[in-house]
């Protein structure tokens, strides 16, 4: 058995469409399940009150890397083989604060606000309809903001390729700041002294 499947011909284009509508809508369900389309919910992160959100989120990333990791030692995955988007470090770094400061403002990011307004959430459709006007503004200024989208380029590059260390010190280093994060988000609550917001 070799993945990623897609690459190696275990399906076709059609499939993949299927398959990814398939996990889109059950990534959703599950979201929404855990109370995550609750614009509350998820700003409540940034008091401190309630970290659920930080807590799953980072224990799917520190999952799935570690998934890769081991897949990848055993050979039944091809690491080079996986679709992984170009870094622009001073661009995705401006895009990622931009970003964070809407999320705090509207409490949804962009997947939680299509969940959100799936489920009839006003103030989900506003903060999605300010989304597309966010991205085709974008698209109008692009030729003035091209040359910034496309500088300090540094190609497609992984933690350990960036570092020049190995991959498996950079999952143990990145387990270990989990469980920093982990400890820290449970003395956060405990100090704030907040409570969990429920899913409505």
């Amino acid at each position: 058995m070799s993945a990623p499947f897609f690459k190696f011909g275990l399906f076709g284009e059609n499939m993949s469409l299927v398959l990814a509508f398939v996990i889109g809508i059950g990534f959703g369900f599950f979201l929404e399940r855990a109370g995550f389309g609750n614009g509350r919910k998820l700003a409540a992160q940034f008091y401190f009150t309630d970290m659920a959100v930080v807590k799953v989120m980072f224990s799917a990333i520190v999952t799935a890397m570690i998934g890769l990791f081991y897949l990848g030692w055993i050979g039944w995955l091809d690491l080079s083989l996986v679709n992984m988007s170009a870094t622009f470090i001073v661009p995705q770094v401006i895009g990622g604060l931009i970003l964070g400061v809407g999320f705090v403002i509207g409490g949804y990011c962009p997947g939680t606000s299509v969940v959100a307004m799936s489920t009839g959430r006003i103030d989900a459709m506003v903060y999605l309809a300010g989304i597309l006007v966010g991205v085709f503004g974008f698209g109008e200024l692009f030729p003035i903001l091209g040359d910034f989208y496309r500088s300090t380029a540094l190609g497609q590059i992984t933690l350990p390729q960036f570092f020049d260390l190995p991959y498996g010190l950079i999952v143990f280093v990145v387990i270990l700041m989990a469980i920093g994060m982990f400890t820290a988000a449970e003395w956060g609550e405990k100090k704030a002294g907040g409570k969990r917001v429920e899913a409505k």
